[in-house]
């Protein structure tokens, strides 16, 4: 009975998350916002990626804003802060992953009438974060070339329940022994044979094909 009862509770929760999640894409979607859900794990460049592309959809007149999620600190939020871009700390305490109760209550300090595009940084993680879609119109989960070619195949799940895939910080692929091929052919077949995207944050080699992904037009 104990198993049955945790199993019901997982399931519960998991289904409100789903609803707050639904309530909050329609938020957004009223303020004319689109968003962005941007997974991986620790050391992956997901907070450089963002800023590069936020700065960049600066540059074209958008107004990107970032929600920066960590366990802890504000060391994400600053950087977003020091490169000009509007942002909220959104701190979870123990848990591994953002989900929709946090992002309803930071997007209450945000002025959605003053932004178009909204990232969500998620906690530094390539399990939890799947289980929990926050309501946007897209998610995304990155990879390093530093973390070795079998992260796929490790955590299949976040790839799958992720409309997109990237393998960053691909200026260093002269320097890691890393066998990308391998890459690409397990993300094909966990995902129907969609393609990994290559990028680096430190270049911006890669963004302007992954703008297209996001039908950003810049």
């Amino acid at each position: 009975m104990h198993k049955v009862s945790d199993i019901s509770i997982e399931a519960d929760v998991l289904a409100e998350n789903r609803k707050l999640g639904q309530d909050n894409l329609r938020h957004l979607r009223s303020h004319g916002v689109r968003s962005l859900d941007v997974m991986g794990s620790i050391g992956s460049g997901k907070t450089l990626l963002i800023t590069k592309m936020a700065v960049e959809m600066k540059k074209k007149g958008l107004r990107p804003a970032v929600l920066a999620g960590d366990v802890t600190g504000e060391d994400d939020f600053s950087r977003f802060q020091a490169a000009g871009i509007p942002a909220v700390n959104v701190n979870t305490g123990k848990e591994c992953h953002l989900d929709a109760h946090l992002v309803d209550h930071a997007l209450d300090k945000l002025d959605l009438d003053s932004i178009d595009f909204l990232f969500i940084e998620n906690v530094g993680n390539l399990v939890c974060p799947a289980d929990f879609p926050l309501g946007t119109d897209m998610r995304m989960v990155v990879i390093s070339v530093t973390e070795g070619d079998d992260m796929i195949r490790k955590q299949p799940l976040i790839f799958v329940d992720s409309d997109i895939a990237v393998l960053n910080k691909i200026d260093l692929l002269p320097y890691v022994d890393i066998n990308v091929d391998l890459l690409d052919r397990d993300y094909s077949k966990v995902k129907n044979g969609a393609k990994l995207h290559r990028t680096s944050a430190k270049t911006l080699e890669g963004l302007d094909q992954l703008f297209r992904a996001i039908d950003i037009d810049l």
